[in-house]
């Protein structure tokens, strides 16, 4: 057993010096990587002299795209609580949610009743949900009302578009319009595919959202999942010459490279973390970047307060 247990340490001492381990498995940087950032928040350094000191100050961790479930699912408080539950495991401190009809176009009424319940959940979770006004643009006037309304008098912090009109379509410039006057951001769902797809016929993309840009540079423009929307790679050049939208890094595919050619090509104060639901999959992109960690820092929350900063309302 002595000379199993040697041979054991000789081939780890060997695979520490020939770097086998600098390159980890996925599974096994994000498990790190989960304990690490929870760690930020709960851990305290060795006392000094016996002397008891607080933790260094860690900035707010922000996911900028989350969703809160709609009530038709039976299971919707229960998933409620589980989101809260994996932003403290992961230590994100708030959640940018919306909550989205199970089917589109959304008549005034349902998006209407989304929009109470994420106030609800707002004040279930005081401090931790944050909310943005999801509205059909085809509904013009109800939209303006409705968005009118949850800004400036619920606290909503932004506006959230999907898919049942292109952003550089008319019917969406009163809202894009009334988003500049009350100082909130728009998170648009977005997607590149190198196919139609049948279920989203008027999905845009990023070159819509740099043809919107464009046309109001002042808007808060935020592409969402680049890592859920078909050609990341696309997206992320596509946005290279519209200066005031930024990029979502949520998603669900676990692609190398996506924050690091992000941040070249845009730069890092245009990149916001978020994670659309995939968890530790978002979480785990950030802290694996090649970035220092006050671009992390940026992108994990500061950007997106500075963007909150900005709410007229």
């Amino acid at each position: 057993m002595s000379g199993l247990s040697s041979d054991h340490r000789r081939r780890d001492a060997a695979r520490a010096g020939s770097g086998a381990e600098r390159h980890p498995s996925r599974r096994a940087f994000l498990g790190r990587s989960v304990a690490a950032t929870v760690a930020l928040g709960t851990s305290r350094p060795c006392p000094a002299a016996g002397r008891i000191t607080d933790p260094p100050p860690r900035n707010k961790v922000i996911d900028c795209h989350a969703h809160l479930q709609h009530h038709s699912r039976w299971t919707w408080e229960e998933d409620d609580r589980k989101l809260i539950t994996a932003a403290d495991r992961l230590g994100i401190d708030q959640l940018c949610c919306s909550c989205l009809t199970p089917r589109r176009p959304a008549t005034a009424e349902q998006f209407r009743e989304c929009n109470r319940w994420v106030l609800e959940a707002m004040k279930r979770f005081p401090g931790r949900v944050l909310g943005y006004c999801y509205v059909n643009p085809g509904y013009t006037r109800e939209a303006v009302e409705e968005i009118r309304r949850c800004v400036r008098d619920q606290g909503f912090i932004g506006v959230k578009l999907y898919n049942e009109y292109r952003c550089t379509e008319p019917v969406v410039f009163p809202l894009i319009e009334l988003a500049i006057e009350l100082g909130v951001p728009i998170l648009h769902h977005a997607g590149h595919f190198h196919y139609v797809s049948p279920e989203q016929p008027r999905i845009s993309d990023g070159g819509h959202l740099a043809e919107l840009a464009g046309r109001y540079p002042e808007a808060k423009l935020i592409c969402a999942h680049v890592c859920g929307g078909g050609d990341w790679e696309w997206t992320i050049k596509a946005l290279r010459n519209a200066p005031s939208v930024f990029l979502d890094t949520s998603g669900s595919v676990p692609d190398d490279g996506v924050v690091e050619l992000a941040a070249r090509t845009l730069g890092v104060s245009r990149l916001l973390f978020g994670c659309d639901m995939s968890m530790t999959a978002s979480m785990g992109r950030i802290r694996a970047a090649e970035l220092s960690e006050a671009d992390k820092q940026k992108v994990l929350g500061g950007n997106l307060e500075a963007i909150l900063k900005g709410r007229k309302a």
